[in-house]
């Protein structure tokens, strides 16, 4: 159905339309405004931000009193001044062992034995021999003193012309063999009798003794284990001296030539890093070993263990002491300001701080000695920590280091 309209009247829909437009185009001018306003406040929210002054704030470290080392650090091994292999030095069957891991002995206490059996049987052949000989050496005197005699008598008889020169020289001939068979019979019995010391001593090698006053650490062969002592003597238990230790401490050719024999060192170890164990440096291996390309010297250092706390193979932390200050004035290393004018510290006074120039000594790694400019129980700075009013972030700055 045709809708009329009079002349002159819009319809509503397209009115509609053009009021719509019309409203659009007034809204545009304000959303530029705001979206220009914001970007500026933002731009100068980050500006100020960027602008605010640091607030330093500061870590404090307490002037103390106390031994101060300058130190070259090692690790080391712990291992007993004296260990001896025990073995055995002939071959055959382990009979008995008489002590056992951890049993104190004492030198000449007898540790093991031997099957004996062979080697009596050896001594015994041989003392026979030896029996056999000096029974044959008896006759054979016997017969060169006959010999001695019946050459006297063809002497004699010979001067008297009554006697023929074949019966002489049979004579000379005779004393003569009796004489060779003297001297051979005691060839062989001193033979047998040479024999006779190294059955002997095999026999009494069957007894195993220890070697030294110590403690049996291990032990290698079991009772009843056939020992074969061909080139090597084979090890039967270990004895070792723990009353003194010595520890072996592997030190890079860098540091070694800070170290002198006779110098001080102490070390601690793994298991109680609490107790410091003090002693002196004995001896420097002339020849290096190296690990990972990198070039170590032993350095060698004995320490008492009566109680028996320290143990083979412990690591041990070793410090070779070049130098110390006793009942010495000491802070951080990171306290100490430097600049043309010398050193100088930040201490603590009332809710600020001050710079004061100090005096410093022994210095290490971590510590300074401070010989004046100081006393003990000041606060100083030994940390700058920075942040600024308009942000939570921090950042520390070792003290000492450019500022910015």
């Amino acid at each position: 159905m045709l809708q009329r309209v009079a002349p002159g009247v819009e319809p509503v829909a397209q009115f509609s339309r053009r009021a719509g437009r019309r409203s659009r185009g007034r809204r545009w001018p304000w959303l530029a405004l705001v979206l220009v306003l914001a970007i500026s406040g933002l731009i100068g929210w980050r500006y100020l931000s960027a602008a605010a002054p640091a607030v330093p704030s500061y870590e404090f470290a307490t002037v103390i009193r106390g031994t101060l080392d300058d130190n070259v650090p090692a690790v080391g091994t712990l291992k007993a001044v004296r260990s001896v292999d025990v073995g055995a030095q002939i071959s055959g069957q382990l009979k008995t062992v008489h002590v056992a891991v951890g049993d104190g002995v004492t030198e000449g206490q007898l540790l093991a034995e031997m099957d004996p059996a062979i080697y009596e049987y050896t001594v015994e052949a041989t003392l026979a021999q030896i029996a056999n000989l000096e029974a044959q050496d008896v006759n054979a005197q016997a017969q060169r003193v006959l010999a001695r005699q019946t050459l006297n008598r063809q002497e004699n008889l010979r001067r008297a012309n009554t006697s023929a020169a074949s019966e002489l020289d049979a004579a000379v001939a005779a004393l003569a063999t009796a004489e060779s068979n003297v001297d051979g019979l005691a060839a062989q019995i001193r033979e047998r009798r040479s024999d006779l010391k190294r059955a002997e001593a095999n026999l009494g090698y069957t007894k195993i003794y220890a070697p030294l006053n110590g403690t049996v650490v291990s032990q290698t062969s079991e009772q009843g284990q056939t020992l074969a002592a061909t080139q090597t003597a084979p090890v039967i238990v270990t004895v070792a001296d723990l009353s003194t230790m010595t520890v072996e401490a592997k030190v890079s050719e860098a540091d070694i030539g800070r170290l002198t024999p006779g110098m001080k060192v102490w070390f601690t170890t793994l298991g109680d890093t609490r107790q410091r164990w003090e002693a002196t440096l004995r001896m420097i291996e002339p020849t290096p070993e190296t690990e990972n390309n990198v070039i170590l010297y032993k350095a060698l250092f004995d320490v008492p263990n009566p109680d028996g706390r320290l143990r083979m193979t412990m690591t041990a932390q070793v410090f070779f002491v070049v130098d110390e200050a006793h009942d010495a004035l000491q802070v951080p290393a990171s306290a100490i300001r430097t600049s043309d004018n010398g050193p100088s510290v930040l201490v603590r006074q009332g809710n600020g701080v001050i710079e004061r120039p100090v005096e410093t000594g022994l210095q290490t790694r971590t510590r300074v000695q401070v010989l004046s400019g100081l006393e003990e129980g000041e606060e100083v700075v030994s940390n700058v920590v920075t942040a600024n009013r308009s942000d939570a972030s921090t950042r520390v700055r070792p003290f000492g280091s450019p500022r910015h």
